[in-house]
């Protein structure tokens, strides 16, 4: 009892620290929360994007539970708090809008669910136009169609099997505004496919709506090629498309359709195209209707590599270039009347046109989701400074990005969202910074200090949204324009105050006859954009390579940024950890020594020098450009039958590589012919992996990997770093709709009428 009663004064103390320690830890949370209590909404978009990117990236409906039951739990958590304090609202909020997101976004990848079609097949069928793009660079029309209903008829060719009557049967078909839900499935088609058809079987006058008939060779959306390549499967999911391909002639017009906008919008492009000729007109089309189908892919690509290329889709800088044109042209014109400048208030009625104009050049130009988040940004703003409120905040950058989030929660995986988002984020918060602010205000100087001044302003601000935007550009497109913040500089007033105006006033003139002009200083003025972006993509070094990232790494980048843009108060700081760990991650990430498409015919392999060396010599520039991409390499590929350590004969190559502190052997089929089975399982037992397009015998026994059809069907592309043993596939046992997909197909014609069609193809090609 003395003991006890001797220790018991001892112990009391300690037990005071320990119920003392939370509280202070709260009580510093507090202290943060109240010093950022103006920052603290901004966290509200993050935190509905945290959930909705954790459904993304967890593999199916049990990881996406938890993260529900997680969002929960953190709710709940904030509510034990004392609940008058910010930190324990910004808790219970935080938690919540996380699980909204993960709910959100798998309620709408459910509700949007669509069959996809299950193999390649070539049909006849009839469908209602839904979209019309017109690639004029490319000379093809891509179609978005809702197949009607198909008969399965035997195919004179032997390359299909769906087949529509072309006859009664689709006349009594072209009545249908919608697909018959009682026929069976569209003939095994899904209910929205997407085909491109060249430019010369393309009926001049097709429009949306309109029902026609053809026959096309239709695929399933390719998923990712290569880990960290696009993955259109995934695309294509939440657009509803179940299949693309490539149409042919003749495409015949069952019934006219509505045109509406998009007749509106393509007249406009092709009215555009007419006036400025080459990637040019292609250039003023995109200012105007959204259409880039005009501009040459060497030019599009350079407008890629010398970071230009946000010029070309149709989003804040074109929207505020509308708005403000508008805006100035009602305030001169109404200025011009005193009795009614003195009685109303022509801010506010400016403000109220160039709302309505934004709305009506959303529309004019398809309504695309960068535009529209542009739309919403711009009426937000207009909505501020009709109020007398400071229009551009990162208040009004969150208001956007959470709107569009609950509307469109998948478009936060896209690169377009990210990178709109991030620049804004980084301009303006840049410019909210006191030490920045007090920099750039106008004061009373010389006219060559103002003028350096602005000249700095923009440099810096372009240094900024560059650093912003590397990290995003190099994770989806695993490249980078380094030159991007000077040829911006230029670029942007160019745009904006030169070629823009300019545009506007030739499309003014042109119904009375005297747009030439314009036009001509249009055309010239977009020849010097070009001539900036050609010449900065061809410099020495202008984009840098990287290899796939991976997640984590972006992610750490992610919240890094974001904390340093977001929070004010010297708390900003700590967002440098993530961000330099996430950037050292990335870049220490080894670059994969082989590459395998996930068909088996494409493979790249690492070269001594660096470089990569594709399989096949006369594979194709998207094929070259992926595998590149996946391996970090900027340079064209060389073909792996020149390299030293490799034998290859027309079907078959055999290389060897030393890699750590062993020598690998890979063999991989190059050719459709047939290798001898003798010699095939020879050169398979003396390989540690094995690539081929077809599936091999069980009795190819490499010694460490056999990726053949049946294999590669089951993960998808494969990238593998041979020192380490590492292999990193597509497929990784996800559950997602896209990934695990309700199949259709047309039924296949009986046996003899695909024998039969065998035999007349070969005989065709014969002859």
């Amino acid at each position: 009892m003395a003991s006890s009663a001797a220790t018991a004064p001892s112990m009391a103390p300690r037990t005071l620290q320990t119920t003392r320690a939370p509280a202070r830890f709260l009580a510093a949370l507090e202290r943060r929360a109240e010093a950022e209590r103006g920052q603290l909404p901004l966290w509200m978009p993050v935190a509905l994007g945290a959930g909705i990117a954790a459904w993304f990236m967890l593999p199916g409906p049990a990881a996406w539970g938890a993260v529900l039951f997680a969002g929960l739990a953190m709710a709940l958590g904030g509510t034990v708090l004392p609940w008058g304090t910010r930190t324990a609202r910004a808790i219970t909020i935080a938690g919540l809008l996380a699980m909204l997101g993960c709910a959100l976004i798998w309620w709408r990848a459910e509700r949007i669910a669509a069959p996809v079609l299950a193999r390649p097949v070539v049909a006849a069928f009839a469908a209602r136009v839904e979209r019309v793009e017109p690639l004029p660079a490319r000379e093809l029309v891509r179609l978005t169609l809702a197949p009607i209903a198909t008969t399965p008829l035997p195919d004179r060719k032997g390359l299909g099997v769906g087949r529509v009557p072309l006859g009664a049967a689709s006349r009594s078909l072209a009545g249908q505004s919608t697909p018959n839900p009682s026929l069976p499935r569209r003939g095994g088609l899904p209910p929205r496919i997407r085909v491109n058809v060249a430019q010369g079987d393309f009926p001049t006058d097709l429009s949306p709506g309109a029902t026609i008939a053809l026959r096309a060779r239709l695929m399933p959306p390719p998923s990712a090629a290569l880990p960290g390549a696009y993955d259109f499967a995934r695309t294509a999911w939440f657009q509803g498309i179940g299949a693309t391909g490539r149409g042919f002639a003749p495409v015949r017009v069952i019934a006219p359709g509505d045109p509406g906008n998009a007749g509106l919008r393509a007249a406009l492009t092709a009215h555009i195209v007419g006036r400025v000729r080459g990637s040019e007109g292609g250039i003023a089309a995109a200012f105007v209707t959204g259409d880039r189908g005009a501009i040459a892919e060497a030019d599009a690509e350079a407008m890629r590599r010398s970071g230009l290329a946000h010029l070309l889709s149709i989003s804040g800088l074109h929207v505020t270039a509308v708005v403000v044109g508008t805006m100035t042209l009602v305030l001169k014109l109404l200025a011009l009347f005193p009795p009614l400048a003195l009685r109303v208030r022509l801010p506010v009625v400016a403000a109220g046109a160039g709302a309505m104009t934004a709305v009506a050049y959303t529309w004019l130009s398809g309504a695309d989701v960068p535009t529209v988040r542009s739309c919403i940004a711009a009426l937000l703003v207009l909505a501020a400074l009709s109020l007398g409120r400071e229009a551009v905040t990162l208040r009004l950058i969150a208001t956007g990005a959470l709107l569009v989030l609950l509307v469109l929660p998948e478009s936060l995986a896209g690169p377009s969202f990210q990178l709109s988002f991030a620049a804004v984020t980084a301009i303006v918060a840049l410019h909210e910074h006191p030490r920045v602010r007090r920099w750039f205000l106008k004061r009373d100087e010389a006219h060559w200090q103002r003028f350096a001044r602005g000249l700095a302003s923009l440099l810096l601000t372009g240094v900024v949204v560059e650093a912003a935007l590397m990290p995003i550009g190099l994770y989806h497109f695993h490249k980078a324009g380094l030159y991007g913040a000077l040829a911006n500089i230029v670029a942007i007033p160019l745009t904006t105050f030169v070629t823009m105006p300019l545009e506007a006033l030739a499309l003014a003139l042109d119904p009375v006859g005297l747009g030439a002009p314009a036009w001509w200083a249009v055309e010239r003025s977009l020849a010097l954009l070009l001539w900036i972006a050609r010449t900065v993509a061809s410099a020495p070094g202008s984009v840098a390579a990287l290899r796939a990232m991976p997640d984590g790494a972006f992610a750490l980048m992610v919240v890094g940024g974001l904390w340093i843009a977001l929070w004010r108060t010297s708390m900003r700081r700590w967002g440098m950890v993530p961000l330099a760990i996430g950037a050292l991650w990335a870049l220490a990430t080894p670059a994969p020594d082989l590459l395998v498409t996930g068909d088996g015919r494409h493979m790249a392999l690492a070269t001594p020098d660096g470089g990569m060396a594709i399989l096949r010599d006369r594979a194709g520039d998207y094929v070259r450009s992926t595998l590149g991409e996946g391996g970090g390499v900027e340079d064209d590929l060389p073909p792996l039958s020149e390299q030293p350590g490799v034998k290859c004969s027309a079907d078959l190559c055999i290389a060897t590589r030393q890699a750590g502190d062993r020598r690998w052997t890979i063999v991989a089929t190059r050719s459709g012919y047939a290798v001898p089975w003798a010699e095939l399982v020879a050169a398979c037992r003396r390989a540690d992996i094995v690539v081929s397009d077809r599936r091999l015998p069980p009795a190819c026994t490499p010694r460490w990997l056999k990726l053949d059809r049946t294999t590669l069907t089951r993960t998808g592309g494969i990238a593998i770093s041979l020192a380490s043993g590492r292999v990193t596939t597509v497929r990784q046992g996800g559950r997602h709709p896209w990934e695990q997909p309700e199949k259709v197909a047309p039924p296949r014609p009986p046996y003899r009428d695909r024998r039969a069609g065998r035999n007349g193809a070969i005989s065709d090609a014969a002859r």
